[in-house]
């Protein structure tokens, strides 16, 4: 048995510095809450640029929420509370909820009353779709998974149109700017969340071998539904857009949770998805069974009728992709300033720079094409038929690029942090899981990639809007004149097999395109030279020497130095 010594005052446990004489810690990063989250000027540049100038105030209030200790607490909350399912009351009642923590219900409520739901198909004012967008850049800060709800209530607006009488109904509660959790008659609620049913276990995105049947009551417009869906999101949404199988083919359906008479629809959910990410946000697996349903669109014409919810979905993706870009370079460039190795400041040493900027040109370049897009969508609501044409085809090209670059960015910014970034604590775990869902979701990348082909052999005025947005960069940087004149002759001798490699093609000229036109000109020069030039690694951190790294920087992060 080892004796103690007798302790003398300066050895007492009690004494502060003896007690931690090995737990002073130094050389690590304070917290960056409380930050701005939309301190982005590639953002702030392209919400006035597509339009919505005039929604900069609300960004920048919202920018400060999202990065506040506040927001920053609920979204980690969100993710360490996961939602629960409840089948049964404690009297044995079927009631089939999905129990949240309060910090879901504090994000949701203010993306809802900021206008991230479906309030944009409300406001009147040009770009009101491209303020949508922005505010889901700077909101995204806090986290990623209540996005799925607030993008399907968004996104079931224009779908739901195809049939006038329940837009009526329907319509302006999807647009309210009101929270209001909780399984209610859907009529009686200041404001409804919408969620989407299609895959089933059979066939995933191959919706037409969906098996669940929609039979007619006799009531015009009214059917019942039996069948299973293998993914349905948000479960706990007040109305829900679900295809199944009507006499005369596929057809669209609007299920409610709660009928006109306050009885339960038969909405049997039979467990939630375990999944890799987006762990806050429920997925679920329901079982109709003469669940009713209203038929939206005509029978047989359920892919036509959703289809536009899918495009609204699709570019949520894209804005989700460039958040989780932007959230962890910023995580990524706070670590280099404050953290020093071998001397010096990370922030100070030149291959990490080197790393960094490559991560702001792609973040860059993300932003950037997102906003476009959101101008797009905005005019083409407006009746622009060109803009609708450079939509179609550009959504799925950016839908399939940005969303690939997710994970491999993500990664890259967790290693800026070293082992810290792998520990959960850091949050640079949560992004890194959500990073995949956003290339799976709506299409994954061979769905997307092909959807471009089919695009491309069925509207060709598509192809058309594409190039044209191409031909305003003209002359600008001659690697971006090489690619676009590649490009042209690449779509003549594409099939299937080389699809991945055109839309790669597409989304880096469009992408340059973007930036020569409106970057700064090392931003653009050394985008041009990576990504168009050849003059590029595999990996990011290979930026050429030439390239101006104090300049990205400089605009990517200004207050890193």
């Amino acid at each position: 048995m080892v004796s103690t010594p007798a302790q003398t005052p300066t050895q007492s446990p009690s004494h502060p510095r003896q007690q931690h004489a090995t737990h002073d810690v130094t050389n690590q990063a304070p917290p960056l809450a409380p930050y701005d989250a939309s301190d982005d000027a590639a953002l702030l540049e392209g919400l006035r640029r597509e339009g919505a100038g005039w929604a900069e105030d609300d960004i920048r209030r919202l920018g400060l929420r999202a990065g506040g200790e506040e927001a920053q607490e609920w979204g980690e909350q969100a993710n360490r509370h996961e939602p629960e399912l409840r089948t049964h009351d404690r009297y044995g009642n079927r009631i089939d909820e999905v129990d949240f923590h309060p910090s879901w219900h504090h994000l949701m409520r203010t993306a809802v009353a900021e206008g991230l739901a479906g309030a944009p198909w409300a406001d009147q004012r040009p770009g009101s779709h491209v303020a949508r967008t922005a505010g889901g850049l700077v909101w995204g800060h806090t986290e990623a998974g209540h996005g799925c709800p607030t993008s399907m209530t968004y996104a079931a607006v224009p779908a739901l149109r195809a049939q006038p009488d329940l837009a009526k109904v329907y319509e302006p509660l999807l647009t309210s700017r009101e929270y209001a959790p909780g399984l209610r008659v859907p009529t009686e609620k200041p404001g409804l969340l919408a969620g989407m049913g299609m895959t089933e276990k059979q066939g995933g995105s191959d919706v037409r071998t969906n098996t669940t049947e929609a039979t007619p009551t006799g009531e015009p417009g009214v059917y019942t539904l039996r069948g299973h869906k293998w993914f349905t999101s948000a479960p706990m949404c007040d109305v829900f857009l679900v295809l199944a199988q009507a006499p005369g083919g596929l057809s669209c359906f609007l299920v409610p949770r709660v009928l006109p008479d306050g009885s339960r629809n038969t909405f049997r959910i039979q467990r939630l998805k375990d999944k890799l990410g987006n762990r806050s946000n429920a997925s679920s697996e329901p079982e109709f069974d003469r669940t009713v349903a209203w038929l939206v669109g005509p029978e047989g014409r359920g892919v036509k009728t959703i289809i536009e919810m899918v495009n609204c979905t699709r570019l949520d993706c894209v804005m989700s992709s460039a958040t989780l870009m932007r959230k962890t370079l910023v995580e990524a460039g706070h670590h280099a300033r404050h953290r020093s190795a071998f001397g010096a400041r990370l922030l100070d040493q030149p291959l990490m720079r080197n790393v960094l900027a490559d991560l702001a040109l792609e973040s860059e370049a993300a932003t950037t094409l997102t906003l476009r897009l959101a101008g797009a969508a905005d005019r083409a609501v407006r009746g622009d038929a060109g803009e609708r044409a450079f939509r179609r085809i550009a959504t799925a090209v950016g839908k399939y690029w940005v969303t690939k670059r997710g994970p491999a960015f993500t990664a890259e910014a967790l290693e800026c942090l070293g082992g810290n970034g792998y520990v959960e604590d850091s949050g640079m775990p949560r992004h890194y899981r959500e990073a995949p869902l956003l290339s799976i979701w709506e299409g994954s990348g061979n769905v997307n990639a092909l959807d471009v082909l089919r695009a491309l052999g069925r509207e060709p005025e598509a192809a058309e809007a594409l190039f044209a947005e191409l031909a305003l960069a003209r002359g600008a940087d001659a690697r971006l004149d090489t690619a676009v004149t590649g490009l042209k002759a690449q779509l003549t001798e594409t099939g299937q097999v080389g699809a991945r490699r055109l839309v790669e093609r597409m989304a880096l000229t469009l992408q340059a395109s973007l930036l020569v036109r409106h970057a700064p000109h090392p931003v653009a020069d050394a985008f041009c030279a990576s990504r168009l030039g050849g003059d590029w690694g595999h990996s990011f951190g290979t930026l050429p020497a030439a390239a101006d790294l104090d300049a990205v920087l400089e605009r990517a992060l200004p207050d890193l130095n």
